[in-house]
């Protein structure tokens, strides 16, 4: 089954600097305030999935050397982005494909394994190839500015502290799930789980699941439980918008536009499905005349044992599917004071308006396989003429 999934990171230990001069400096003269145990590089990349190593291999492409010169630092126990989290039933054949990083094709691989174990192994050798240690686990806690708009910004990790003149911030969505507040959902006596803390689906066989949700995780969940005996309904706030896709690239050139227009005006940024809607396939056209891909509008409130509607109508329910989507996980940066008044961060290209220190890939219009790759380029670009100019 096709999916329009997103991508937010065998690792080579990276030690943080020595005092023989190894690895990322400890002190710089030109650091500012920054304590002598903090540790400094030019360019701090935080978050290696596909945006994160895009934009470590054109730093290093730019002439800047790993560990000298930038860092990159990833949440999760291994490589593989958010695509290590995903569902075993998620196989690489019911994707619409992985985009390739630069310089090493993903090549031929066995359409019926897991994506997680394919993505893991391709970003680990990659990571291994183009000689791009990370350090993980690694998880950037705040990012201040001490020492104003000219200086060096201070990352606080749970692995100590960090100085750098330029961060191209790569972090997704996968750890804000958002679950939307109904009245009532604190009495549900059933199960309530979002869809990144699925396992398999067979584990709802018998039961009827309703699915909370318009975009393609929401359908994807309604045919893999449909195959596995579940029965369901698919509640929505809007109808689903289906739509024909067009072949070629420009249709992920016309997707990452539709999306970038409300983060060049500092709106926050709609999903690619929000923007495009979902890509009709024959086996949603199946699945749409077979009645298992037919939304209903959204319930009023939850109740114990179910759902109950606007007109009175009221829906059993043995488990409460969240397809709900998630939000940028952005608030280390909230230090710093990115957000417009609209609320969202408005961008130049991945550079943030407010800040052009900071570079935002996986963000808006590269929060997917179509430009993580691209933004990921753009912003090694950016950050490393900052760096020359510094």
């Amino acid at each position: 089954m096709p999916c329009w999934c997103l991508l937010l990171p065998i690792s080579v230990p990276a030690g943080p600097g020595d005092a023989a001069g190894n690895g990322a400096r400890r002190n710089d003269r030109s650091a500012g305030s920054v304590a002598a145990d903090v540790r400094n590089v030019e360019v701090l990349v935080v978050g290696a999935g596909q945006a994160g190593l895009s934009a470590a291999y054109h730093l290093r492409r730019k002439g800047l050397e790993p560990e000298r010169d930038f860092v990159v630092l990833d949440a999760n126990d291994g490589p593989g982005g958010a695509w290590r989290h995903r569902w075993p039933s998620l196989t690489l054949g019911t994707v619409h494909g992985i985009h390739d990083l630069p310089g090493k094709r993903l090549g031929p691989v066995d359409p019926t394994e897991p994506a997680s174990e394919v993505v893991a192994r391709y970003f680990g050798a990659y990571e291994r190839e183009m000689g791009l240690p990370v350090h993980r686990p690694v998880r950037v806690q705040r990012v201040t500015s001490p020492d104003g708009p000219a200086g060096r910004l201070r990352v606080a990790t749970d692995d100590g502290d960090w100085a750098t003149r330029e961060l191209v911030n790569a972090t997704g969505t996968w750890d804000r799930p958002h679950w939307p507040y109904y009245p009532g959902r604190e009495t549900f006596r059933g199960r309530q789980l979002h869809t990144r803390d699925v396992d398999r689906a067979e584990e709802f066989r018998g039961r009827h699941v309703v699915v909370v949700g318009g975009g393609i995780s929401a359908v994807q969940f309604l045919l893999e439980l449909d195959e596995a005996g579940a029965s369901t309904t698919w509640l929505t706030r809007r109808p689903p918008e289906f739509v024909e896709r067009r072949p070629g690239d420009n249709w992920g050139l016309e997707v990452e536009n539709s999306v970038a227009a409300r983060t060049t005006i500092g709106l926050p940024p709609l999903s690619v499905v929000g923007a495009t809607g979902i890509p009709l396939t024959e086996e949603y056209r199946r699945a749409i005349a077979s009645g298992v891909l037919h939304a209903r509008r959204m319930f009023d409130r939850i109740e114990p044992d179910g759902v109950r509607f606007a007109d009175g109508t009221f829906l059993p329910a043995d488990v409460i599917l969240w397809a709900t989507g998630f939000r940028d996980a952005l608030g280390h940066l909230a230090p710093l004071g990115l957000r417009e008044r609209g609320g969202g961060i408005r961008l130049d290209g991945t550079t943030v308006v407010r800040d052009p220190r900071i570079h935002l890939v996986g963000y808006g219009s590269s929060a997917s396989t179509i430009g993580a790759t691209r933004a990921g380029r753009r912003a090694a670009v950016a950050a490393a003429e900052r760096v020359r100019a510094a």
